[in-house]
């Protein structure tokens, strides 16, 4: 399998292989480039990117890696590698945006993981294959992309909103909203094949968007 994955994409997986390993090992190079919001507040942009090569441990970084692997040459194959690369990088910017949004006022929230960028590429082959069948764990039957990518959304918002987990529910979101809104940009004959879906992925989307400050208790 490992023959069949995009070139583009292996050099990502490669790039957050190496960069986790370095944070593994050197606790200073981790902590100078995970997402914080205090450093991004007083002018530390870079670790918006940064923060998304980073992970906290083989299982976290395998997770999102394996992800990336099953989705992202779906993605490149179907719309090409620059406008792969294009998805990616700016479902990461929209993640840690949102998660800066929503987290602003807690100066010491950190965060770490390619899972915003990732969740962008998985957003997008919905939208471009919403027909397509994925099988879950501990769920022995097929279920449609578009299906999963509503419960996915429904359950980060819930998730965002009860703090489920030491996971980053925000960056998920806004790396989702990222790669939905870049690939019907970038490919708006998808709007025309798969309307009432796109439409349906949406609403839960523009919810969010309208109100999403409501769900922060802080």
């Amino acid at each position: 399998m490992i023959g069949n994955i995009n070139q583009a994409v292996l050099l990502i997986i490669v790039a957050n292989v190496l960069v986790s390993m370095k944070g593994f090992n050197d606790y200073s190079f981790l902590n100078k480039y995970k997402f914080q919001v205090s450093s991004i507040l007083s002018g530390e942009k870079i670790r918006m990117f940064t923060s998304g090569f980073l992970h906290v441990d083989w299982i976290h970084l395998g997770f999102n890696m394996y992800t990336l692997y099953l989705f992202g040459s779906i993605v490149a194959n179907r719309l090409g590698i620059p406008n792969f690369l294009i998805i990616y990088f700016a479902s990461l910017l929209s993640g840690s945006l949102y998660a800066l949004k929503y987290h602003k006022k807690e100066l010491y929230y950190s965060a770490v993981g390619a899972s915003g960028a990732v969740s962008g590429i998985v957003y997008s082959s919905i939208l471009l294959y919403p027909g397509m069948n994925l099988y879950l764990f501990f769920i022995p039957i097929a279920i449609p992309s578009y299906i999963f990518g509503l419960g996915y959304l429904l359950y980060s918002i819930y998730g965002m909103k009860n703090k489920v987990g030491n996971i980053g529910h925000a960056a998920h979101l806004g790396g989702a909203m990222g790669g939905f809104v870049l690939t019907l940009i970038l490919s708006p004959s998808v709007f025309n094949t798969h309307k009432l879906i796109i439409l349906l992925l949406a609403i839960p989307i523009l919810l969010l968007l309208i109100f999403g400050d409501k769900l922060n208790r802080n």
